[in-house]
């Protein structure tokens, strides 16, 4: 079973339990993200593991590399002293070399192909994580947008404020009742004006009066105004 499928069993199978349990979708988004954060070190283990038997089986050629040479020098000195002998079991031990070199190279061609797949699965999970980081913070966000609205139409569909406003409407008609009581107090109050007004009508009544008298040749009793104006005359 490959990294990704068990990494998806096991994401999908927390998933549905906590669906069955009516569990927060932003647990379900955490959980998430912790098992790839879980995963994604191990496949980090599993690429610096694979680094490291890269590089020691490199060393390793290089090291059966050297004795290979140097057995096949020496089976060239033994035969140059006519020790053929010699010569084949200095041979011999070059080819165990060899085999050792073929092993060590199989070996380090496996070590290539397991840290290029587990990089190629980090690279992918990496990408994945992130991902799933920014729509956790996007479902993060659109929670607390969310939440602000729901405290906000409470707040303004909320019976107290209706009661609140209630009262502020019977206070208001209070106060409205109160400017028309003053307003019915001071229409029993002459102003400035309506003295005036009066004052001019006496005048005028005074006057009238008095033309009433001369025309029926009664005498007539003038106002201090009324007799300044007939001694003018």
């Amino acid at each position: 079973m490959g990294l990704f499928s068990r990494f998806g069993d096991i994401v999908n199978s927390n998933i549905n339990a906590m669906l069955d349990k009516a569990e927060d979708p932003e647990k379900i988004a955490r959980l998430m993200i912790q098992e790839m954060e879980d995963t994604l070190i191990e496949v980090r283990t599993g690429a610096a593991r694979a680094m490291a038997d890269k590089k020691e089986m490199e060393r390793e050629i290089v090291h059966f590399e050297k004795i290979a040479g140097e057995w096949d020098a020496k089976a060239e000195l033994a035969l140059d002293k006519g020790r053929e002998d010699l010569a084949r079991g200095a041979l011999q031990a070059k080819q165990k070399a060899n085999t050792e070199i073929a092993a060590r190279k199989d070996g380090l061609a496996a070590a290539e192909e397991a840290f290029a797949r587990r990089s190629d699965d980090l690279e992918k999970l990496q990408a994945k994580l992130d991902e799933a980081k920014a729509k956790h913070r996007a479902l993060m966000m659109r929670r607390e947008a969310a939440e602000h609205r729901i405290r906000a139409r409470s707040r303004t569909y909320d019976s107290r404020v209706d009661d609140a406003l209630a009262r502020y409407s019977a206070v208001e008609r209070k106060v409205d009742e109160m400017e028309a009581y003053a307003d019915t107090i001071k229409g029993h109050e002459p102003t400035l004006e309506q003295e005036f007004a009066d004052l001019a009508r006496s005048d005028e009544v005074e006057k009238e009066l008095a033309e009433l008298k001369r025309r029926k040749g009664m005498q007539t009793t003038a106002t201090p105004t009324t007799s300044t104006t007939t001694s003018e005359e």
